[in-house]
């Protein structure tokens, strides 16, 4: 399907992630474990000469110079030129009667290493990188010998460098395809496929495709959409085409559509949390009843001095708006109006409908989604007598500024988690509106 939540990371954020591995790969090349090598070769007219080298020690391996590269459609490229890396060991040899052994402090030079990786998506939605391929080659080897024999060494040489550089290739790539196995992968996988928001819903940032990559970036399409923990019930209207705007200049871009934002507004409603109590406490003391001025005589006489209670509901999920201005929506909220009698019980007074449109503001702090609405002037529809439409507008206004807005506002302040892997912050943000197309509902 259509994701409702795209990611796209640049050349200069994948440049970022790579001085990071980098120095994870070079940390790992260090710790490289070579084996002993051991044979024999004959030496004309003289005999069969018996060596070992053992006790391989990998002092260090330096990655000085390497870029990751876009593959348009295929993945990602790692080329490394110039390593070198210095070995010491002790050696062993025999000839005939001649028996020596001593130490060798081998340099590696020019070491070129090409490793491809191949992005991908689990059964989980989860992402995932393995190495489809790796190639290493060592331009210079220089070895220096301590011993007694020095003809000896220049034949052993001649003999073991072959070995010891196919051996270095070879363990160079299986080190290669390990990191990225045991840090890479892990480290991908622990981008959220769903977030826990709160006790009702969470959000599904699974991939609905693997990971593509282009010329310029890497973008991932995600499935973007809130559901309710009680009950995943299918959402009521479906994702259109989204696409990131054809920028590269930061290192990272998210982008949300009306999909990923009216699936929160869906998922609430189906967990029932759209569903707002005031009471008198919640309100300014006032003259009136329950500290609510209700200048509706018929009910201060039936009721007099006895709080108030209003319950807030919305009858379907509000529906959400994104223009180039902004976000908009003009939700429908039914109150219904009790008051509050000495044994505690409730005696329904009124039932009435509310709109007002409403706008929000939208940003990222902490790698969170967090927003800001601010509210018209209700209208209240569906009562008879003007007198009585007049009245209970300013008593809703009044609720809805002093306590309905603060609350969704606290709550909005707490924010939607980003889909970030471990230890990224995010920093110089900005948010940007964009619409598809003129007339268009689903923007991007």
């Amino acid at each position: 399907t259509n994701p409702g939540f795209v990611a796209r990371i640049t050349q200069a954020g994948l440049d970022y992630a790579h001085e990071h591995g980098i120095a994870i790969l070079e940390k790992e090349l260090a710790q490289l474990k070579l084996p002993d090598i051991s044979g024999d070769f004959r030496i004309r007219h003289v005999g069969k000469v018996r060596y070992e080298v053992s006790s391989l020690d990998l002092r260090s391996f330096h990655l000085p110079y390497s870029r990751i590269s876009l593959v348009p459609n295929v993945g990602l490229q790692v080329s490394i030129s110039n390593a070198f890396a210095e070995v010491d060991g002790n050696w062993r040899v025999k000839l005939l009667f001649i028996r020596d052994h001593g130490s060798f402090d081998l340099e590696v030079e020019n070491v070129y290493i090409k490793i491809d990786l191949r992005l991908g998506s689990d059964s989980s939605g989860k992402p995932t990188i393995d190495t489809s391929s790796c190639s290493t080659r060592i331009s210079k080897v220089r070895v220096h010998f301590w011993g007694k024999f020095g003809w000896l060494y220049n034949l052993f040489y001649d003999t073991v460098e072959p070995r010891f550089r196919k051996i270095l290739e070879s363990k160079v790539c299986e080190t290669v395809g390990s990191s990225v196995h045991k840090d890479l992968q892990p480290y991908l996988q622990t981008l959220p496929v769903t977030a826990r928001i709160d006790a009702k819903v969470g959000i599904d940032y699974s991939l609905v495709a693997p990971p593509t990559s282009t010329a310029q970036s890497l973008d991932a399409a995600l499935k973007g959409e809130f559901f309710s923990l009680a009950h995943r019930s299918p959402v009521p209207f479906p994702p259109l085409p989204l696409a990131l705007p054809p920028d590269h200049d930061r290192m990272v871009y998210f982008g949300a559509s009306s999909y990923f934002l009216n699936t929160a507004g869906f998922a609430y409603h189906a967990a029932g949390a759209l569903v707002f109590e005031i009471t008198n406490s919640m309100v300014s003391s006032t003259a009136g009843m329950g500290g609510v001025p209700v200048p509706l005589g018929r009910l201060e006489k039936m009721y007099p001095d006895m709080p108030m209670k209003f319950r807030l509901s919305a009858p379907s999920a509000p529906f959400l708006n994104i223009g180039p201005a902004g976000l908009s929506l003009k939700p429908l909220v039914d109150v219904q109006a009790y008051a509050i009698l000495p044994n505690s019980s409730l005696a329904p007074l009124f039932l009435l409908s509310l709109v007002s449109n409403v706008s929000a503001v939208i940003n990222v702090k902490s790698g969170h989604i967090v927003g800001n609405l601010s509210m018209g002037r209700l209208k209240v529809f569906s009562l008879c007598s003007a007198p009585q439409v007049r009245a209970m507008q300013s008593i809703m206004n009044i609720l809805a500024f002093r306590t309905l807005l603060p609350r969704l506002n606290a709550r909005l302040e707490q924010g939607f988690p980003l889909p970030l892997p471990d230890r990224i912050q995010l920093s110089n943000v900005l948010v940007q509106f964009h619409q598809v197309s003129e007339g268009s509902r689903q923007p991007r």
